[in-house]
């Protein structure tokens, strides 16, 4: 009988146009994890903390999207509770809101509530117009519409995303789902819904022009995407809004800038009247819009911060404390501001190492400082005590060299900082973390316990992971450690061994081989040194290893293998 039934939901389901319900969706985050299944609720976590800060800049019908989008969140991190409480708010505040029933449902089936799970499928099918026999009358259209709207709106949010043609595909899905709740929905959306939609389906097309002006003959692939996403600006600009039309100029802006991008100009600047428009003045007329809304000045920082102008965003940033200067009311531009400061900070560092450049300003560093303390007063969180113990680790160490002590009391607050990261929820899991951790505990002279930070961080790595940073940290504190000698000195050797092991495992073999070159060049004495030690030992493989790293490839693929090898 359970079979029979089974089927019979299997075949109303294909007969369905559109299921609502955020569960049945083909996300990474409904699927088993690839990784660790502490890999998969970090990002999780990370994920719903950053969409937070969203649900307060949407408006209108698309606020739902957002709490729907926390609710599936919070159900993949076994906060079921959490869950229900989300998608029962939905269905109070907004009755015809299908995802949020068809959510509540599954939570209350997953609970084992089998009588309020029944009693959410009937409502489901009830504004669906099933029971009715009327799937098609105009208010269940216009239900459909917007169901279809929120699972669109969740396919960029989805997690395990760092392969470009996975996000594609979700951008992608995204909007086919756009579009076909237009034409479900039709001249039935009102007009100011309608052009919220266009303006999130641009903002698409943006990130999808993104990828593909990456690939190999991008010109004439990219062109569809970038005219589709300007004339949808356009409607967008008819947004009554002020702070989604001067979000809008903003983009406008991005998309006339990319204009020199193409080898002829794209026909939707002159279909849309742009031809005389200049990108600054649409940059201008966005921050005019948002001159008294501390909110929006705050998302014009975030959209120029990541579109790498600085002083741009710095000014956004500055704008919004002079409307809201109270720290627990607008805590976002504290924050931003100082990892403006923190990033431009970094980039002088590193053109300081390559020779190119004036030792940094330190001055960045106290204003970060300054900045973090007024938010940390009134919000404690994980990613900035994070960004906090950064700013002390520079402040820490030396501008041009930086292995070199030169405050020992700013090195011993960003451990305290982390100490107090490190207490967050899921503070644990990021490597990022422990690499800091690490790199201060080395500073003070703790090799051994620098190495340890290390290790976990590589544990924490994604497979497949192309950063080095943690292998090329814990590898060279292993190496410290065999040439600080000890009374055994074959433990380092043997650590040293296992983690290249390890390492081999974990990242792509070009990586691995990578680090090792470089393990090579840098801190040649001390391999030529180990590389003795294994040899009197008759510990040969690291020193093959070593070995294949220097010589030349042909030499590498002409010498007959002892064993082989699978990089599956």
């Amino acid at each position: 009988m359970e079979a029979d039934s089974t089927v019979d939901i299997e075949s109303l389901m294909e007969d369905m146009d559109y299921i609502p319900g955020h569960f049945h969706l083909h996300l990474n985050l409904n699927c088993e994890p690839v990784g660790p299944v502490k890999l998969r609720l970090r990002d999780t976590y990370l994920k719903q903390e950053s969409l937070r800060g969203e649900l307060e800049a949407e408006v209108g019908y698309l606020q739902y999207a957002v709490r729907n989008l926390l609710g599936l969140l919070a159900f993949h991190l076994e906060h079921f509770d959490t869950a229900e409480e989300i998608f029962r708010s939905i269905c109070k505040e907004d009755p015809g809101n299908l995802n949020a029933w068809a959510n509540l449902g599954y939570v209350y089936d997953k609970l084992g509530r089998e009588l309020d799970a029944g009693e959410c499928v009937d409502k489901v099918a009830h504004l669906m117009g099933l029971d009715a026999g009327e799937p098609f009358q105009d208010e269940a259209r216009l239900l459909a519409a917007r169901c279809l709207v929120e699972q669109a709106y969740v396919h960029p949010y989805d997690v395990e995303l760092a392969n470009e043609e996975v996000l594609r595909d979700r951008l992608t899905a995204a909007l086919t789902l756009y579009n076909r709740a237009l034409d479900y929905g039709g001249q039935l959306i009102p007009i100011e819904e309608k052009r919220s939609w266009y303006f999130k389906m641009a903002t698409i097309y943006i990130r999808l022009d993104d990828i593909v002006k990456t690939k190999v003959d991008s010109e004439y692939s990219r062109l569809s995407h970038y005219n589709k996403g300007l004339k949808l600006l356009k409607e967008a600009l008819e947004l009554e809004k002020t702070q989604q039309k001067a979000l809008t100029w903003c983009y406008v802006g991005i998309m006339l800038e990319r204009k020199e991008e193409f080898t002829t100009v794209p026909m939707s600047i002159h279909d849309c009247g742009y031809s005389a428009t200049d990108p600054l003045s649409c940059y201008g007329t966005a921050i005019n819009l948002a001159s008294d809304d501390a909110l929006t000045l705050n998302l014009l920082a975030k959209i120029f911060f990541l579109l790498g102008k600085h002083e741009m965003a710095t000014g956004m940033c500055n704008m919004a404390l002079n409307v809201l200067p109270d720290p627990e009311l607008n805590w976002q531009a504290y924050c931003t501001r100082a990892k403006i400061n923190m990033m431009l900070y970094v980039r002088d560092l590193e053109k300081v190492k390559l020779g190119q450049g004036e030792i940094p300003d330190r001055q960045k560093l106290t204003e970060a400082r300054k900045d973090l303390d007024k938010v940390l007063t009134v919000r404690q969180c994980l990613r900035t005590h994070l960004e906090m113990a950064q700013v002390y680790y520079y402040m820490g160490v030396d501008a041009l060299q930086e292995s070199l002590l030169v405050d020992e009391g700013a090195v011993n607050s960003a451990l305290v900082s982390l100490s107090h990261a490190l207490q967050c929820e899921l503070g644990d899991s990021l490597p990022d973390l422990h690499v800091l951790r690490g790199r201060c505990l080395q500073l003070k002279g703790e090799e051994q316990n620098a190495a340890d930070c290390f290790k976990r961080a590589v544990e924490l790595e994604r497979p497949r992971s192309t950063d080095t940073t943690a292998l090329r940290c814990l590898l060279q504190a292993l190496l410290t450690l065999f040439m600080q000698g000890g009374p055994d000195p074959s433990l380092a050797i043997t650590q040293l061994e296992l983690w290249v092991q390890k390492a081999e495992d974990r990242y792509p073999e070009d990586i691995v081989k990578s680090v090792l070159r470089c393990l090579y060049r840098t801190r040649t004495a001390e391999v030529t040194e180990l590389s003795r030690a294994l040899i009197r030992t008759g510990r040969l493989d690291l020193v093959r290893r070593l070995l294949e790293t220097v010589m030349p490839e042909q030499l590498v693929q002409k010498r007959p293998m002892a064993r082989s090898f699978s990089f599956a």
